[in-house]
């Protein structure tokens, strides 16, 4: 008997597994609702005396914490899963954060010390006019823009010659540094007209609204959760694609793949320019949660810092990134405070054991425990 293909001359095609598939769809929802909705109602909504209220330094916390997990998420689309060690992701998210607040300076208009439409830092170096670079800073569309265009050109240059030229491994991770470290030093300085020493601060208004009520604040927040969100499912669906396959071939066996027809340039060129938007998208959402950008971002210490993360949380996991960010920061937030001596040896210390003991991060040790394969 013909099976029912034959009636339509084709072949049953295998169906494409889902995105997001059991435990992993459900636990995505319970995200996506207790950060868009039970924190807005327990912060905004809950008496500021009942135990279930969520304060604002909580809320901003979080909402930092978030920007830093988008970073950690990038970090693993070309560390865990390309094998591509970046010690300079500060950069763009640094970029993305210096955009939003070249906007914000021009949004606070005449309400600023000096009563002037120029920044105070330019009234104060005696600046007349707006420097070229600022063309576009009164514009919110152009800002968005120039979010994602700016980190991603500048990444899609330094990555077509590097990998280009075959630059891999430590070396690359240190010109990735260099390259950070250099652009620290170029912001730095009064004359580049991004604020010198101090950066930006003291925002008054995002779109013509008051940016220091609790419902901007928890608009950002929400909309901070929705990228952080939205990004790890493009991030699922990049890896789990051939795009992602090849990726993991580049890591594993870069040489056994050119011989087997396959230019690793484009598909590394292609993922390191969608890694730095993403870190310049989560330096934009930072900035006016946290309200100042300056030169210390680019740091090279910071760039390590999202390294960390990723390390900690576990490497091509996507999730795992996500939990180390939060860990790492989390732990941070309360060390600082209790035992600010400390924290920079807990660090260390931190990253030596899971290089040692977990190679995997939190989360391989956690289906290990569970009887899973790391």
């Amino acid at each position: 008997m013909a099976d029912s293909s034959s009636h339509t001359g084709q072949a049953d095609l295998p169906q494409s597994a889902p995105l997001l598939a059991g435990h992993a769809r459900m636990t995505w929802v319970a995200a996506l609702v207790f950060l868009c909705a039970v924190v807005p109602l327990l912060n905004l909504v809950v008496p500021a005396g009942s135990v279930l209220h969520i304060s604002d330094f909580m809320v901003a916390l979080v909402g930092k914490i978030m920007c830093y997990a988008i970073c950690a998420l990038a970090i693993d689309l070309i560390w865990g899963y390309t094998g591509i060690l970046s010690l300079g992701h500060g950069l763009f998210f640094a970029l993305g954060g210096y955009a939003m607040g070249m906007y914000l300076m021009r949004e606070i208009g005449l309400d600023g010390n000096y009563k002037s439409a120029l920044p105070d830092f330019m009234v104060f170096l005696d600046w007349k006019t707006l420097p070229w670079h600022w063309a576009l800073s009164h514009s919110l569309f152009a800002t968005l823009l120039l979010v994602v265009l700016v980190p991603g050109l500048v990444a899609l240059v330094f990555g077509y010659f590097a990998f280009r030229s075959r630059i891999k491994g430590v070396y690359f991770s240190i010109i990735t540094q260099a390259l950070t470290f250099a652009a620290m030093l170029l912001f730095f300085r009064n004359e580049t007209g991004f604020g010198g020493n101090n950066g930006f601060t003291d925002f008054k208004r995002i779109a013509g609204l008051p940016i220091a009520t609790p419902q901007m604040r928890m608009f950002l927040f929400v909309l901070t959760a929705l990228f952080l969100l939205g990004f790890y499912l493009l991030a699922r669906y990049l890896v789990a694609s051939k795009f992602g396959r090849v990726l993991q071939a580049v890591r594993d066996a870069e040489s056994r793949l050119m011989f087997s027809g396959y230019s690793p340039l484009g598909y590394k060129l292609t993922i390191w320019v969608i890694s730095a938007v993403m870190c310049g998208v989560a330096g934009a959402l930072y900035v006016p949660q946290v309200g100042i950008i300056n030169p210390s971002e680019m740091s090279p210490a910071n760039s390590i810092e999202i390294a960390v993360w990723a390390a900690v949380g576990g490497r091509a996991t996507l999730i795992g990134p996500i939990v180390g960010a939060f860990l790492v920061n989390g732990a941070k937030s309360w060390l600082t405070v209790a035992y600010p001596e400390f924290w920079l040896y807990f660090l260390g210390a931190l990253f030596i054991v899971v290089t040692l003991f977990l190679p995997q991060g939190v989360i391989g040790l956690v289906r290990r425990l569970r009887g899973q394969q790391p």
